[in-house]
């Protein structure tokens, strides 16, 4: 089981990430930002949307508050600057639910009705969340890809490196 601490450090890798690629995307313009790139969610932007929404959706979940959409390919937010402004607000939110997070919560089940399967769903909090944060890598893994498709080098990804660790042989 992970702990409210594992939760809060994921929560602020994800705040450190998206702020480092939303710095990144703002300076495209917007047709290089939602140009269909043949990725699962066509564009940057589209990419964006849906990881936004994602975030939205599960904690959401999480906080008792549901966040209902049509689609996961759904776009929240045509414009970008909007999009931004909700991912920052998100982010805090997300920091804020992770510091109230206790193990007691964690070791609960959520239950929760799912978006592609018909039905309620269960699992163990922890293991939600575990997913929740997954979810967020991946995305940006695919995001990386298509900054780099357009000439831009995002940096350095990794965890550590957000703490100042100096990597070395």
């Amino acid at each position: 089981m992970i702990t409210p601490a594992h939760a809060h450090l994921m929560a602020t890798y994800n705040q450190w990430m998206n702020q480092k690629l939303y710095g990144l995307c703002a300076a495209l313009t917007d047709e290089q930002r939602k140009s269909d790139q043949k990725a699962f969610f066509k564009s940057i932007h589209g990419t964006l949307n849906h990881i936004l929404l994602g975030d939205k959706v599960w904690l959401g979940r999480f906080t008792g508050h549901p966040f209902l959409v049509k689609s996961l390919d759904q776009i929240l937010y045509d414009n970008f600057d909007e999009l931004r402004h909700e991912r920052e607000l998100t982010d805090a939110r997300i920091m804020h639910w992770t510091m109230e997070l206790n193990d007691l919560q964690l070791a609960n089940d959520l239950v929760f009705h799912s978006i592609t399967k018909s039905g309620r769903r269960r699992c163990s909090l922890w293991i939600a969340v575990t997913h929740y944060f997954n979810h967020q890598t991946h995305h940006r893994g695919q995001l990386t890809t298509l900054l780099h498709q357009l000439g831009i080098d995002p940096g350095v990804t990794d965890m550590i490196a957000m703490h100042g660790v100096v990597m070395s042989d």
